[in-house]
């Protein structure tokens, strides 16, 4: 018997038992510590000989309620075990248990019962934070506002000393981090949070690889990191550091929500992706409905200019001067006519014709056939090939796309400079090929619109012909993009999906 009561003595949850009339036969050590905090009746072992109900212990009209219910249903034989969550305000804070009650038998009769109550207020918090979480990803369709929101609702969860969200670049594939909360002044500069990404990323390869939380300890407390991995894919990687959370069962249940959360939050990534998508193809299928009208309102009155200028060419043969500017205006007109054509492939795009092919024999045939663009400018072309990469493509516009990049960096280019084209297979089966020209960068300010219809960072350029590139490099599911600076010059990324993410007609 000493043994059994040492037992029960040890054990972190409250036991008590009671008798058919609910008078309280035992309790052990920790009905004491719970007492002290919650105006229950503190019970010795002489107070329970005096038969103290339970009913003394229970005054609210509900926890009596449910415990004269539980007691009917474990009587009468209609359940086994009863449960349920209650409430329990401190002065401090507020608390929920988990009250369990179980019949005593003595052979077949029930004896009496046995209430065993234990804090759950850790896994209830986690449990509302998730719901909360749930709701307000639910309806976020913006990424800053994805990443304020888990920042906020994950600390009711799992207290945390720092939180950093990483995500997978879409075209790079790396894993860079896109948000921070905590970690002393990390989010407040550029190069903090680049020193964290550079500690935190072997953390977060490991999760990714494995499809599972990675638990480290760490100087500063202890890292889980949860992968983010949506229908589509690897999304990247959430990290929280936290020296609130130490025992075992605390730690499961916080990487239990975290590898929840990082799930939840996947979604509303890919999400926002997919809303930016929508409103970029939108934004595109208006202006080109525009450019479209445009170009076809543009192009009797330039044929009308051409036909006029060749029949004054044809008359006025003597007169050098009427000569020189007739050849003007005709070459400006030919400039007009390549816009207009330009304005009618961006507006009304012929659908793409996908067949496996190399995209690295495409830039054989655009460089075979126009290899007098680099000799008219004495520069030379250093080449590098990854292995032989077989995707679905379509040749021709693909080639349309490489003829128009190599033509800037040609413009680019400094006279007698080289150009350099490189390609290579990436891990995943997607192919890649980078052209950098060491020609003047790009200005900053300019970058991010260098896709846009109508601007152009070249001076009598269009700003048509990249955003051509960039939407039949849509089409093909693969991404494009520049980088630019005075030390490396300028860098052009186009990336190609694996054969199996293209559809093939």
């Amino acid at each position: 018997m000493n043994l059994a009561r040492a037992a029960l003595d040890a054990l972190p949850n409250i036991v008590y038992t009671v008798d058919l009339e609910g008078r309280i036969t035992s309790v052990n050590r920790a009905w004491s510590r719970f007492a002290e905090g919650n105006g229950a009746p503190r019970l010795a072992d002489e107070a329970v000989a005096r038969g103290t109900r339970i009913w003394d212990v229970l005054t609210d009209g509900a926890s009596r309620g449910q415990a004269e219910r539980a007691m009917e249903l474990l009587r009468t034989g209609r359940a086994p075990v009863v449960t349920w969550e209650f409430p329990c305000n401190s002065p401090t804070e507020e608390r929920t248990f988990l009250m369990q009650v179980a019949a005593l038998r003595d052979a077949r009769a029930v004896t009496g019962y046995a209430f065993s109550t234990i804090d759950i207020t850790p896994s209830h918090r986690s449990r509302e934070a998730l719901i909360e979480i749930g709701i307000a990803l639910s309806r976020t369709i913006e990424a800053q506002r994805v990443f304020h929101d888990v920042s906020t609702l994950i600390r009711r969860a799992i207290p945390y000393d720092g939180f950093a969200i990483a995500l997978r670049d879409e075209r790079t594939g790396d894993l860079d981090v896109a948000h921070l909360a905590g970690f002393g002044d990390a989010g407040g500069s550029d190069a903090a949070a680049r020193d964290l990404g550079a500690r935190l990323r072997p953390r977060w390869r490991d999760a990714l690889e494995g499809a599972r939380v990675v638990r480290h300890h760490a100087s500063d407390g202890i890292e889980l990191t949860a992968p983010m991995i949506g229908a589509g894919g690897v999304v990247g990687a959430m990290t929280v550091v936290t020296e609130s959370v130490e025992d075992g069962q605390r730690l499961e249940e916080a990487e239990r929500v975290l590898s929840t959360i990082a799930a939840q939050t996947a979604v509303a990534i890919e999400r926002t992706r997919l809303v930016r998508r929508v409103e970029e193809k939108r934004r595109l299928e208006a202006v080109g409905e525009v450019a479209a009208g445009i170009a076809h309102e543009l192009r009797n009155p330039l044929f009308g200019i051409s036909s006029a200028a060749q029949l004054l060419r044809f008359r006025s043969r003597e007169d050098p001067v009427v000569e020189r500017n007739v050849g003007r205006i005709l070459r400006e007109v030919e400039r007009l006519n390549a816009m207009v054509t330009d304005l009618l492939e961006f507006g009304r795009p012929r659908p793409l014709t996908l067949a496996p092919g190399n995209p690295d024999d495409v830039w054989d045939d655009v460089l075979e056939t126009h290899r007098g663009l680099l000799e008219s400018h004495s520069l030379t072309l250093a080449r590098t090939r990854g292995p032989a990469s077989v995707i679905a493509i379509d040749a021709e516009r693909l080639g349309q796309v490489f003829l128009n990049v190599l033509v800037n960096a040609v413009d680019a280019a400094p006279a007698g400079s080289d150009v350099a084209l490189s390609s290579t297979l990436l891990p995943t089966g997607a192919w890649r090929c980078t052209l950098n020209n060491g020609g003047p960068p790009i200005a900053p300010d300019a970058l991010p619109h260098v896709f846009e219809i109508f601007f152009s960072a070249k001076q009598g350029g269009t700003g048509i012909g990249l955003a051509l590139c960039q939407r039949v490099i849509a089409e093909h599911h693969g991404t494009i993009a520049i980088d630019s600076s005075a030390a490396h010059g300028t860098t052009l990324t186009i990336t190609l999906p694996p054969l199996a993410v293209g559809t093939i007609v």
